[in-house]
């Protein structure tokens, strides 16, 4: 389980231009599902999410994960317990390498090999096995370069290659948004399906309403890095959250004037 407790981070600190992202924030997340964050550009979305990760340093507080400390932890060692997929169906994987190489280097993740050594040892029955479980033929292109996959396998590759280790932590930077919607539901389906085979705890960040109820337990949405709505996905009709997620873009609007 995730628990982040007392957060504050703030940029800028003493500048013109300093900005107070989180004070005294605290949230947990629950175990083995998935949790909607939601909130207008601005709210703290990404850099909770960059906290949580270890690519931005907060200012005091504690973050959690399991038996971990993270805060005490670099963004390397954490990288081992946290899976994170991006908006860019590009970023998560080597667009230049092959699925079997791209999907060779996520199984030994942690693991201090050679690249030709981590080849040379890696698991490709399972391999097979994860990438058929995907149901979109990519085991039959083993030797494929990334690149040439559509943004929906990419996005797919790029779920499996941070979950195949089944890491304590699931992050969904907006990892639909690039996506048409057709493709974005393919995606999203398996996501969901693969959250629930795997039992991995998650955060998604999103601005599609649908989703965040369709595919999340919980939904949480900020503004000015606070909670201002914390409920359980199924006792929220889409409308009545489009409404209150308007609402709270109009009072974030305000505040930023």
């Amino acid at each position: 389980m995730l628990k982040i407790k007392n957060l504050n981070k703030t940029f800028y600190l003493g500048m013109p231009e300093e900005s107070r992202i989180f004070e005294n924030f605290s949230v947990e997340a629950e175990k083995n599902k998935c949790t909607a964050i939601l909130g207008a550009n601005g709210c703290g979305k990404s850099t909770l999410f960059n906290i949580i990760s270890g690519s931005v340093k907060s200012d005091s507080g504690t973050i959690r994960l399991n038996d971990l400390e993270l805060e005490k932890m670099s963004e390397q060692k954490r990288a081992l317990h946290i899976g994170k997929v991006n908006q860019d169906p590009s970023k998560g994987v080597s667009p230049s390498l092959s699925i079997l190489e791209n999907m060779s280097i996520a199984l030994k993740k942690g693991d201090r090999l050679s690249f030709k050594r981590l080849l040379k040892n890696t698991n490709i029955d399972l391999i097979v096995k994860k990438l058929r479980e995907l149901d979109l033929g990519l085991e039959d292109k083993l030797n494929t370069q990334v690149k040439y996959l559509s943004g929906g396998q990419r996005q797919s590759l790029s779920l499996l290659m941070a979950t195949i280790k089944k890491p304590d932590l699931l992050l969904l930077d907006e990892h639909t948004a690039a996506l048409d919607p057709k493709t974005s539901k393919i995606v999203m389906d398996k996501t969901a399906d693969l959250i629930y085979r795997e039992k991995i705890t998650t955060l998604m960040i999103t601005h599609n309403l649908n989703h965040a109820i369709k595919y999340s337990s919980r939904i949480i949405m900020l503004n000015k890095g606070k909670i201002v709505l914390d409920i359980k996905s199924s006792e929220i009709t889409e409308e009545q959250l489009n409404r209150l997620y308007n609402e709270n873009i109009e009072r974030e609007l305000k505040t930023t004037v």
